[in-house]
């Protein structure tokens, strides 16, 4: 029997699978989904429509997603940078009419009720969102973009779509030291290890795949660990951590419960004991 294909990165169930993956899997009906955006700073994406289950992921601000079902006030979605599927709140969405103009580029940041840091903070927004942006002022020497909603966001806090923060995805990383951890997190509020070398990547321009083993498997070429230098990655069962220099790595971990630093030999005798050894070292 064939195995049925990794639910993460696949749509499926009984009634209802995303067109791609007709007759590879059997459903009653088959979509290829509507596009839509996400409203919310964060959102956690499910493995089901209720809010007790964990969060697998989460999507930010502005991203982009495939709408297959929307029932009791769920969406099912499958996110368009990664082709992670899940539940989401129907209220988190809106229309995908605008295009995002800029990404926010530092770890958190606020939009403003006003172009003017002194008035209220309508929301919050991490590193990686994406905003339309509709046109900029200036108040007290400070510039401001206006977004498509009203609000306005630090122009130097954001650079255009495209345009890259860093060539090294490492110094990204390094913007979360002592963010909190939080199991499926992938923003500035809150992230996991995984999310962390995500994320980071992301901002570099590249895509990758969002959890550690697929990571593990498809990121980059396998490594000895005699030859670890900064950006290479060092894995565990379920954990990845990011190599700073040959003996430092910074990780999210359940540790420190924060985004660390840490010597690699302590990590590996500090986690063997959940972990067990590292079980791959990777190039990406």
């Amino acid at each position: 029997m064939n195995a049925l294909p990794d639910r993460r990165l696949n749509a499926y169930r009984a009634d209802l699978a995303e067109e791609a993956l007709r007759g590879a899997v059997d459903a009653v009906r088959y979509t290829a989904g509507t596009p839509a955006r996400i409203n919310a700073p964060v959102i956690g994406l499910r493995p089901r429509p209720d809010l007790t289950a964990g969060i697998d992921t989460e999507l930010l601000y502005g991203e982009t997603v495939r709408v297959l079902d929307r029932a009791d006030g769920w969406a099912w979605v499958k996110a368009d940078f990664d082709g992670y599927v899940g539940y989401l709140p129907e209220a988190a969405l809106l229309g995908a009419d605008k295009v995002a103009t800029h990404v926010i580029t530092v770890p958190r940041t606020f939009a403003y009720t006003g172009a003017d840091l002194r008035t209220p903070a309508a929301f919050s927004l991490s590193l990686g969102s994406r905003i339309s942006v509709i046109g900029e002022s200036e108040t007290r020497g400070t510039r401001y973009l206006t977004l498509e909603s009203g609000q306005s966001v630090v122009a130097n806090h954001c650079v255009p779509v495209g345009q890259l923060i860093a060539d090294d995805y490492v110094s990204v990383a390094l913007r979360f030291l002592e963010t909190p951890y939080l199991w499926g997190g992938r923003s500035g509020f809150g992230i996991d290890c995984s999310g962390l070398v995500q994320l980071s990547m992301m901002m570099t321009g590249r895509v990758v795949q969002r959890d550690s083993d697929m990571q593990a498997s498809g990121l980059g070429t396998p490594i000895d660990r005699s030859d670890l230098r900064r950006g290479d990655l060092v894995f565990w069962k379920g954990h990845v951590a990011i190599m700073e220099d040959p003996e430092t790595i910074v990780h999210a971990n359940g540790h420190t419960m924060s985004v660390a630093r840490e010597g690699l030999q302590a990590a590996i005798e500090r986690i063997g004991w959940l972990y067990e050894q590292p079980n791959g070292y990777r190039r990406p």
